[in-house]
């Protein structure tokens, strides 16, 4: 299994200049500050409708300042250790909003095969996150292989955020063993997006999933 992305915002234990980031960010938005998430079109919906860009669409409710960094649209490659079986993935992660106190997230993976070639769906994952006035992060996700988990955390700095799992349910045709988590989200000094999850393996967190990945809206 490859290493996991280096910790969100540092380089080998070096934090990036703040400057630096910004210039990065910018030089970085003009390929992607065009971009959004397609609308349906329909009509009679009197609400707005969701954008992973915050140039465009309603603007940010004000209570989900802290977790700004991460709306836009991502991809990338990961690796995952599902009880021992080692494989690549792909993702995309849409993590959007409609002017409401809450983000929505949605990730789609597919697997790799050893020459990085797509064979397949994996999972998918959608849910909500939330942060209250106490910088409490509250996250609601379900996953396709039949899980319900609710994680709360708190950001670690303004570029990462990490949540453990309060509650984990499996239906009766889910997984038999997936034992509660922690996770880490951030940015990386490139501002791509980097995650790590680690699962509980006989009382001990272990590497499960971790990727990296691009900006391709917002």
């Amino acid at each position: 299994m490859s290493e996991t992305p280096n910790t969100p915002g540092t380089t080998d234990g070096a934090r990036l200049d703040g400057s630096e980031a910004v210039n990065l960010a910018a030089e970085q938005s003009k390929n992607t500050a065009h971009r959004n998430i397609p609308g349906f079109g329909f009509e009679g919906v009197p609400l707005e409708v969701d954008t992973a860009n915050l140039r465009q669409g309603p603007s940010l409710h004000d209570g989900l300042l802290a977790l700004l960094p991460l709306v836009g649209v991502w991809s990338g490659e990961g690796q995952a250790n599902d009880g021992g079986v080692e494989y690549s993935f792909g993702q995309q992660l849409v993590i959007s909003h409609d002017g409401e106190n809450y983000l929505r997230f949605e990730s789609r993976l597919w697997r790799l095969d050893d020459n990085g070639q797509p064979q397949g769906a994996d999972q998918r994952e959608v849910g909500f996150w939330r942060i209250s006035l106490d910088d409490e992060i509250e996250v609601t996700l379900t996953n396709s292989r039949g899980l319900v988990e609710i994680l709360y955390g708190e950001p670690v700095n303004e570029r990462a955020w990490q949540i453990t799992s309060a509650s984990t349910i499996v239906t009766a045709t889910g997984p038999e063993k997936h034992g509660p988590g922690k996770r880490l989200y951030g940015l990386m000094p490139n501002n791509n997006l980097g995650w790590v999850d680690e699962r509980a393996v006989d009382g001990e967190l272990v590497p499960y999933m971790s990727a990296e990945l691009t900006r391709l809206a917002g």
